[in-house]
């Protein structure tokens, strides 16, 4: 059966990379510098969003400003990379690629130039047409602007275009562009909160490429 949307935007943290305790350890590693709780993998899925700084501002129950968010995000990618090594993809990421019928592509907010060398250490990077991380030098912000370039790039329209992600944010960024999202439980949102959000939700990312394929 071929899909009724023939491209596919895969997200990477979360998704196709199990980091969530990696996002998670850092993520604390950031809260300690400030006096901040140490939060659980649970707690973070409940209370995790985009932008991240309103997500640091309701742990430490304070306002977090650009320039300190950009401070705090500095510690947390030293965090993460250190820790990087020690993740490894979903378990049916290769199985749920290859059972796309479509062209497939990959749109992280991850730093571009560290995203696309680790893509390719995975053994990946054949399987996209294109891959694009985040061009900004501080992360954290929403999808939907990078996701309009990154289609503008591969030249597809938002209206044919399927984005299987773990986020609220993933799938308000394919509604912005005229697509439609496949929610992810296996990462950095809890399942209550993607099922309450009305978009198609999948336990695994075969189920999701599954869900992906059929939608209108």
């Amino acid at each position: 059966m071929d899909a009724a949307r023939p491209h596919l935007v895969w997200d990477w943290n979360g998704t196709l990379l199990n980091d969530l305790d990696l996002v998670v350890a850092s993520t604390n590693t950031v809260f300690a510098t400030v006096g901040g709780p140490t939060v659980t993998a649970d707690e973070h899925r409940v209370r995790f969003r985009r932008p991240i700084a309103d997500y640091y501002a309701e742990v430490l129950g304070q306002a977090v400003d650009d320039e300190e968010f950009g401070r705090l995000d500095t510690i947390f990618h030293n965090a993460y990379r250190e820790g990087l090594t020690t993740c490894r993809l979903a378990h049916d990421a290769q199985v749920a690629m290859a059972s796309w019928p479509g062209s497939q592509s990959l749109l992280s907010m991850w730093f571009h130039s560290e995203l696309v060398p680790t893509v390719h250490t995975y053994g990946l990077t054949g399987h996209f047409v294109r891959v694009d991380g985040l061009r900004a030098t501080v992360g954290g912000d929403r999808k939907a602007e990078s996701l309009r370039r990154h289609l503008a790039e591969l030249d597809v329209d938002g209206r044919d275009v399927v984005l299987i992600g773990d986020s609220l944010d993933d799938a308000d960024a394919a509604l912005e562009v005229g697509g439609r999202a496949v929610l992810y439980t296996g990462g950095f949102t809890d399942p209550t909160r993607l099922r309450a959000s009305g978009h198609p939700v999948a336990d695994t990312l075969t189920e999701a490429v599954t869900l992906a394929r059929t939608l209108p």
